[in-house]
Formats: C-alpha cells, structure tokens, sequence
C-alpha cells in the first residue's frame, strides 16, 4: 500500500459517500485510475466494506452497555463457545476477546434497561461457558466511530 491509497482509504473513511470523481479529485487522481485503485483494495480486503454510520438516539437506540464476560474453565472449546453464542445476540455492535479480569468485552445497543435485562437473561446467562457478567452503562458517547489512523508503516 502507498501512499495515494492511503490517501483514498482516509478519505473514503471519513467521507465515504462521496463518488468517484469526487474522490478522484481528492487524492489528485484522474476518476480511471482511482477507481482501479478502490477496487483493488475491496478485492484485497483491505476496505471490507460500506455503511452509513446512524445516530443512535434517533432511531430509538438509547442505552449502550459494555458487558465484560468471563469464561469458566479457560479452554478453547469454551472460548469458542462464548463467542460463537455472542455473535448472535440482537443488539451487539461489537465484541472482542480480551485479556485482563475479563475474557470478552461486547458492546450491546438496545432501546432500554428493561430490554438490556431481557437480552442479559435470555441470551447472555444462558450460555453454559459463562462464568461472570460486569455490566457498564455509558452515560454519554465521548467519541464514536473514529477512523483508523494510518502511517506509511501500516499495513504493507
């Protein structure tokens, strides 16, 4: 990766609606090569995707939890498990296998508490692997988000 196509990855990142001859216009590419350019990174993986990025609040997503999980009896079948299990659960915008007091850390985004429970009783305490549960409410959003940063070092 150089650094024109750090160049389109940044701004696709932070503009991604933009079209091609904008984006083109950008990086100081004619609309062709940049294409080709865009392209070749989604064939390579490396931009995995679009999305539009929604205000939680105004689609009725008020309450976001950060739901530190442990595992009981540490192994890989368990870990396998606890994350399979995880991946299914409504709400969940994001999960990661941790190391610290926690074994998984997953961002849950409901309407309400009283969904939140729901989620917590039904899905989450029902997985035979789990051991423990933290729930951490977020009193408001600091910064949401953000794009990676890349350097010349970065992926390449």
């Amino acid at each position: 990766m150089n650094d024109i196509d750090r160049r389109i990855i940044s701004t696709i990142q932070n503009e991604g609606h933009l079209s091609s001859a904008e984006l083109a216009e950008r990086v100081g590419l004619s609309p062709s090569p940049c294409l080709r350019r865009v392209k070749l990174l989604e064939r390579q993986g490396v931009i995995a995707g679009y999305k539009a990025i929604l205000d939680r609040d105004a689609v009725g997503l008020a309450l976001t939890v950060f739901v530190e999980i442990t595992v009981a009896r540490h192994s890989r079948q368990n870990a396998a498990l606890v994350a399979e299990s995880l991946s299914g659960i409504p709400g969940l915008v994001a999960c990661h296998m941790v190391s610290g007091d926690a074994d998984f850390l997953a961002e849950i985004v409901v309407s309400d508490l009283t969904t939140y429970e729901r989620l917590l009783t039904e899905h989450i305490l029902t997985i035979d692997a789990v051991e423990q549960v933290r729930s951490n409410f977020s009193l408001r959003s600091v910064c949401t988000s953000q794009p990676l940063t890349l350097s010349s070092q970065s992926a390449g």
